[in-house]
């Protein structure tokens, strides 16, 4: 089987990790962190020029049209850079939901406007009683005339702080935990009887709490995905992640290998340690068996089974990736754990992809039912 990039895929690698080597270090993320949103209003412009945003959508919609193996190029790449920039959640989830699932209307008036950057649309879904991943929606949407009336909270809209719009589940009939009877209603930002609370996660960037209290939407905001639906974008969003933290583990053990090979103690570099040569080693395993699930998953693309290979990559990468920071963070010492280095930062990112949007055991739970 031929696992080579393709001239598309080897040019978006290129463009990204362009914009990594040009804009970012330890210090501008940090600068990034602390502008409004918690990101680059100025490199969120530029990755949609150079059409990251675009990437998995048909290109009847404005996208680029790619596949799977394109999408993990991409994210692959962002998370060498250790990139702030929503791309994921404000961009490109949001609009294969839309692309998906929406009305012709719906298409037409927000997918082109994620595609170029000019609309940021943040999912609220996660409540606050929800647990393991489970389907847990305590928010209600009630039918009045023509218009659905929303009432609940939604705990967790990551990247919702500055969003133009919320992707919002909601609850139609039924119970809380029940698989049926929800669906999903576009909320603009500025509708009467919506409150948005901002606060920082683990990696430092920017979630919301959002409180829906008489929200009025109309009929045409309602947003209806099929399971088969759902399965797909979730899949296609966990793929996204798990390259993502590919990448992050790959520019660790990158920056802790060239600290090895130049910090000396007892006047000898710290690598010619047989120990510590041991545990580099066990890393390097671990990174290329990562790398070798996210190759199975994206050749399955095209198979029934490329959610639940997907699965399988994203239960082994959430576990491994927080072993390897801790082990590259012991490597630094005491300053591995600070913003000071990319250690500390990507480690922290790690962090929030391993918990987000499900626990690592979760997803294995999953893996192993439909195995």
């Amino acid at each position: 089987m031929n696992f080579e990039l393709n001239e598309d895929e080897e040019m978006l690698k290129a463009v990204v990790e362009r914009f990594v080597a040009d804009r970012y270090d330890v210090e501008s993320r940090r600068a990034y962190l602390n502008e409004s949103g918690g990101f680059s209003a100025e490199n969120w412009v530029l990755l949609a020029e150079l059409g990251v945003m675009a990437v998995p959508l048909p290109e009847e919609f404005g996208g680029l049209g790619l596949d799977a193996t394109a999408l993990a190029v991409t994210f692959e790449a962002l998370g060498r850079g250790i990139v702030v920039e929503p791309v994921l959640e404000s961009a490109v989830l949001p609009a294969l939901i839309l692309a998906q699932c929406a009305d012709d209307g719906l298409r037409e008036d927000w997918i082109a406007a994620l595609v170029s950057g000019e609309r940021r649309v943040a999912l609220a879904h996660a409540e606050e009683n929800a647990r393991g991943g489970s389907v847990w929606i305590e928010t209600r949407a009630t039918a009045s005339d023509d218009d659905f009336v929303l009432e609940g909270t939604k705990a967790y809209a990551i990247a919702g702080g500055d969003a133009d719009a919320y992707l919002v589940t909601a609850r139609l009939s039924g119970e809380a935990g029940d698989k049926d009877g929800w669906s999903l209603f576009l909320v603009p930002a500025d509708a009467d009887g919506l409150t948005v609370r901002q606060w920082r996660i683990a990696d430092g960037t920017w979630t919301a709490s959002i409180e829906l209290s008489g929200v009025i939407v109309p009929a045409e905001a309602r947003v209806d995905c099929s399971h088969q639906q759902v399965v797909r974008v979730r899949a296609l969003a966990a793929l996204a992640r798990s390259a993502e933290a590919l990448g992050i583990m790959e520019a660790m053990f990158a920056e802790t290998l060239e600290y090895l090979r130049t910090r000396e103690q007892f006047g000898t570099p710290l690598g010619s340690f047989q120990a510590i040569q041991h545990r580099m080693a066990d890393q390097y395993a671990a990174l290329e068996q990562a790398r070798a699930l996210i190759e199975l998953a994206v050749v399955k693309e095209d198979d029934d089974s490329f959610a639940h290979h997907v699965d399988g990559a994203r239960a082994f990468i959430a576990e491994a990736s927080l072993h390897l920071g801790h082990e590259m963070i012991q490597f630094h010492g005491g300053m591995g754990v600070t913003d000071e280095l990319s250690i500390g930062q990507g480690h922290k990112r790690l962090l929030v992809l391993s918990r987000w949007p499900e626990p690592a055991e979760t997803t294995l739970d999953r893996f192993a039912a439909a195995a």
